[in-house]
């Protein structure tokens, strides 16, 4: 089997067309999904970029792997010790690695694994090509045409998997300007009023309305023209939303230049193809903008659309990992799936056009926030360790369904479902944990090491900003939260 996976970072499930969006943000991703199988409800077991990637290429949780943050001990993975062979069993049951010892051909075209230090995920691939040195803020046009001369290589033989990485809609949206604006004329997601901006407007945290840069609006020095210093109107909303959207578009039309390629090859029908990303961006969801700093809706849930030879078009509304769907097409592939996985397979229902997936998930999120989500029912119960400088309570719950955006909390008038979603993560944590480095829960090391890395040593500056610009109330409750964080960090002793 030919199979391309289509990797778009941080992108999201419900700003593509074929999931509803009234945009026309992704016309080839939509004509693609017509002739496949698109899933509505998966999510990425762990959250951000880092975390999410190293459960796809292992096959395993956070709280397994001990990738659960994007610095400290939480970013590595945890060494074998002295049961470690001559082949790490990291590299053994690698998804990559699944396909390789099948066979097949392996590339990826990536930096992630520059961007991250994440060695890990070049596991498995026998050719690794990172051909732009942006470290992540690379556009499109510089990575499909490498990817184009592989498929003219490659593309005719049989047996390859080849992960294209495309990053345009990840911050900052710098899309090449003589691109233009096709969403110039479209108004913003309807759900989006000024109501929801004005209230933002007050709250804290890093990427919130004032700061949707990080801690300061301009922390990154110029900003790119397709995003504001702060949302202080609906104009800038606009812009910031205009800015995903055509970072989605762009990646979307490169998309097509690897579709008509391989229709070129006459091997487009007979080739699988999976759309899918990492994690999604916030636009005001939990108050975040710009960004993916949460376990939620926002940032975990993902789009999955399958195109496999021989399989019906239809929607699968399952609920489902990231890793479930790479352990699947390892199972359609008639490749063995390793034991320690915790992704599992729904490839036989997928066969016989049903849905079938899991009772529940888990999502977790200790990059940006030390935070776990239980996806169940049509409900997300958050449960929070480490607000990241934001506003959240310690327990939220979300009517997903009918209130996709999270703008209802629902804890305070259904105790029943709280305490269902706490029952069934303190269930999952109880039995996870015996497989945790030292049966330690990484979210905890995390705790312990200062809070998530994107927030260490932010926090002294920021509740000065907070009290300079009329949030004084919040730098108080931060400050006292937050105690053995807000004071200014000492300088680093310098090596001789």
């Amino acid at each position: 089997m030919r199979i391309l996976y289509l990797d778009i970072d941080t992108l999201r499930a419900d700003h593509l067309g074929c999931y509803g969006y009234h945009r026309a943000t992704s016309p080839n991703l939509d004509a693609l999904a017509e002739r496949s199988v698109r899933m509505t409800n998966v999510y990425a077991s762990d959250v951000p970029c880092l975390p999410s990637r190293t459960a796809l290429i292992t096959g395993r949780f956070g709280i397994h792997t001990g990738v659960v943050n994007h610095g400290g001990r939480g970013a590595d993975l945890r060494p074998e010790g002295a049961r470690r062979q001559f082949f790490a069993r990291t590299m053994l049951d690698s998804w990559a690695s699944r396909f390789f010892y099948a066979g097949y051909r392996t590339a990826s075209f990536s930096s992630f694994p520059f961007r991250h230090s994440a060695h890990w995920w070049t596991m498995g691939f026998q050719e690794m090509v990172n051909a732009s040195r942006s470290m992540g803020i690379e556009t499109a046009d510089q990575v499909v045409p490498d990817v184009l001369g592989w498929l003219d290589r490659n593309g005719r033989e049989e047996d390859w998997l080849c992960h294209v990485h495309l990053w345009d809609p990840h911050t900052p949206y710098n899309t090449p300007e003589a691109y233009g604006n096709p969403f110039e004329h479209d108004p913003i997601p309807s759900w989006y009023t000024e109501d929801v901006r004005a209230r933002d407007w007050g709250r804290p945290g890093p990427h919130s309305a004032q700061e949707p840069w990080g801690f300061a609006p301009d922390e990154w020095g110029t900003p790119p023209p397709r995003q504001p210093w702060n949302l202080s109107d609906m104009d800038a909303v606009k812009r910031t939303f205009d800015g995903y959207d055509v970072g989605i578009r762009y990646a979307d039309d490169h998309v097509g230049q690897l579709l008509d390629r391989l229709a070129a090859l006459g091997v487009l029908d007979d080739t699988a193809i999976l759309v899918s990303a990492d994690h999604g961006e916030a636009f005001g969801e939990l108050g975040v903008y710009a960004d993916h700093q949460a376990a939620d809706q926002a940032t975990a849930r993902v789009p999955a659309i399958l195109h496999w030879p021989g399989i019906e078009p239809r929607v699968d509304e399952a609920l489902h990992y990231h890793l479930d769907v790479a352990a699947t097409l390892v199972e359609l592939c008639d490749i063995g799936r390793p034991r320690r996985w915790d992704g599992q397979s729904f490839a036989p229902a997928l066969r016989a056009g049903r849905d079938e997936g899991r009772p529940y998930l888990v999502t977790s999120q200790g990059a940006w926030s030390c935070q776990r989500g239980v996806r169940f029912e049509d409900h997300l119960y958050l449960r929070t360790w480490h607000a990241g400088y934001h506003d959240w309570p310690e327990r939220m719950l979300f009517d997903v369904v009918r209130d996709p955006h999270e703008q209802h909390d629902l804890a305070g008038s259904d105790a029943a479902r709280v305490a269902r979603g706490a029952e069934l993560l303190d269930g999952w944590l109880a039995e996870e944990i015996q497989g945790a480095p030292d049966l330690v829960d990484p979210l905890v090391q995390v705790i312990d090491e200062g809070g998530p890395y994107h927030c260490r040593g932010h926090l002294a500056a920021y509740l000065a900003r907070l009290r300079e610009t009329g949030r004084e109330a919040w730098a108080e409750r931060l400050a006292e939260a937050h105690a053995s964080e807000a004071k200014p960090p000492s300088r680093p002793r310098r090596l001789p």
